[in-house]
């Protein structure tokens, strides 16, 4: 068996075409898309990336693993104490280790263990190939790596290879060589109208329009791809355009892999998984270029599988989490799954079956830019999306949101207040799951914290600290009154003033 699972970095599912993209980015992946399963409704159950990817591997939610952040105790493991083997949990029952158990010769090019000191994710691995740059590679300084490997292993049998680009990441760093590929494409019609160009340009928080640079709007010329604020159509354009290119670029390469597997006469019995660790809000909830919010257009994933025998063109519509491919590996191969991954087999969609037991809600968290938790379910052929905010990473967040998905999939209109009828269940939702997940924990682990709280209480989101002495707030309060949006310092000030230092507060 041969499964090639190919890892876009920041890649939403609508910017491809077999999506439903008006652009034409992605006819490498369209392609395996029509000789597979496209799973419609997949999320991460944790971003961004470091806690998506730990989620991936382990086959368990960020809350179990400990794995929420991008900083402090949230960004490593718990511990496992005295009860830790001569191996540690994530070599003996994370989904590389498992799918060795099975037979496989395991090879990852990626750097994304370096970049995020995850040596956790190499656990399982016979191969490692570091492409060295901490993802900020482009797609043709991974592509010797990937030819290489191909070229010493593509023909033999049973190998499971993790590929790893970058191109969609921030910044847009997609060669001259690849051209200006949609240039006189219309960009998404909901963007390009000045009053929400306007909107978004009086929005306060890290990358929002006049601060695609996370704290400031400064354009880097070593990146011109990407501006450094948007604020008419022709900045709007060059984001869009950069984000879209890096797709494309990375799809391109992409291509060149099925191309030579074909000539090897090895596409039809390969299996191959198309996928991201999150995706990236483009205008959602004012964020530009940034996986910085539990919501749909964060963690909301593609997902496409084509596997030797398994139906080809159709479409999966039920929800799913990135871990739910790990016990579905396992299943297709004819193995258990460990007791304590929290994913769920859809191995069916594979079979052409029908599903005995669909997930009913997703709960998807962010505690890396922001302290969000959020609930996705369906009700009445409607898809609804219920947003906690613990910490708004100064956003200016209310402390609940609730989208219509179906009618409203850029989260435009906030109906909390006018359906609280809706809010009130998906608080219970997120409170059910709350308390499943805080049994378990205990169970297994004897801890009682639930991680969220661990970021609050060590200074905030990493992105976002409100620690003294570490906070980038007090002087971006300088740049937001600089920039004409007083308002959204005073606010933020009032809510964060405990955490300023009494000489740079302007509020009591």
């Amino acid at each position: 068996m041969r499964i090639l699972y190919l890892d876009i970095d920041s890649l939403r599912p609508d910017h491809l075409g077999c999506y439903g993209y008006h652009r034409n980015t992605s006819p490498a992946i369209d392609s395996v898309a029509r000789e597979g399963v496209r799973f419609q409704r997949c999320y991460t159950p944790d971003a961004p990336c470091l806690p998506s990817r730990t989620a991936f591997y382990s086959g368990r939610f960020g809350f179990q693993t400990g794995v929420t952040g991008h900083g402090g105790t949230a960004a490593q493991p718990r511990i496992q104490g005295a009860g830790r083997g001569f191996r540690d949990w994530y070599d003996e029952h994370g989904l590389a280790a498992r799918l060795q158990r099975c037979g496989l010769h395991t090879a990852m090019i990626s750097p994304f263990g370096q970049r995020h000191a995850a040596h956790w994710f190499y656990a399982g691995f016979n191969e490692v190939h570091n492409t060295g740059m901490g993802g900020m590679e482009s797609a043709e300084q991974v592509w010797p790596a990937i030819d290489h490997w191909m070229n010493a292993n593509l023909t033999r049998d049973n190998w499971y290879l993790h590929v790893n680009f970058w191109d969609p990441h921030t910044p847009y760093r997609a060669p001259a060589e690849a051209g200006d590929p949609f240039a006189t494409d219309p960009l998404p019609v909901w963007l390009n109208n000045e009053e929400t160009i306007a909107r978004h340009a009086a929005e306060t928080g890290p990358h929002t329009a006049s601060d695609l640079w996370m704290y400031d709007g400064m354009e880097r010329p070593e990146w011109p791809r990407q501006p450094g604020s948007i604020y008419d159509s022709a900045t709007l354009r060059k984001q869009i355009d950069g984000y879209d290119t890096g797709i494309y670029w990375a799809d391109r390469y992409i291509g060149r892999i099925i191309e030579r597997l074909q000539k090897q006469g090895l596409w039809q019995d390969t299996a191959v998984i198309v996928s991201a660790d999150h995706g990236e809000n483009q205008g959602e909830l004012g964020i530009y270029g940034e996986h910085a919010t539990a919501d749909e257009g964060t963690c909301h994933i593609p997902l496409i599988i084509k596997w030797p025998g398994a139906p080809t063109g159709t479409v999966d519509p039920h929800l799913h989490y990135n871990l739910d491919l790990a016990p579905t590996l396992m299943e297709l191969l004819n193995r258990q799954s460990p007791a304590l991954w929290d994913g769920q087999s859809f191995a069916y969609a594979l079979r052409g079956e029908k599903p005995s037991a669909p997930r009913q809600s997703l709960t998807i968290s962010q505690c890396a830019h922001v302290c969000q938790r959020s609930i996705v379910w369906e009700e009445q052929n409607q898809l609804w999306l219920f947003m906690r905010t613990y910490h708004d990473g100064f956003h200016l967040f209310p402390g609940q949101m609730l989208f219509n998905l179906t009618e409203d999939p850029h989260e435009e209109h906030d109906l909390a207040q006018t359906l609280p009828d809706l809010a009130q269940k998906g608080t219970c939702l997120l409170q059910q799951w709350h308390d499943e997940q805080m049994m378990e924990l205990v169970q297994n682990t004897g801890e009682t914290t639930d991680p969220l709280w661990t970021v609050i209480r060590e200074g905030g989101p990493f992105h976002a600290m409100h620690q003294p002495g570490k906070s980038p707030l007090p002087a971006y309060l300088k740049r937001l009154r600089e920039s004409g949006r007083t308002e959204g310092a005073i606010e933020l000030e009032r809510r964060y003033a405990r955490w300023l230092p009494k000489s740079e507060r302007s509020v009591s």
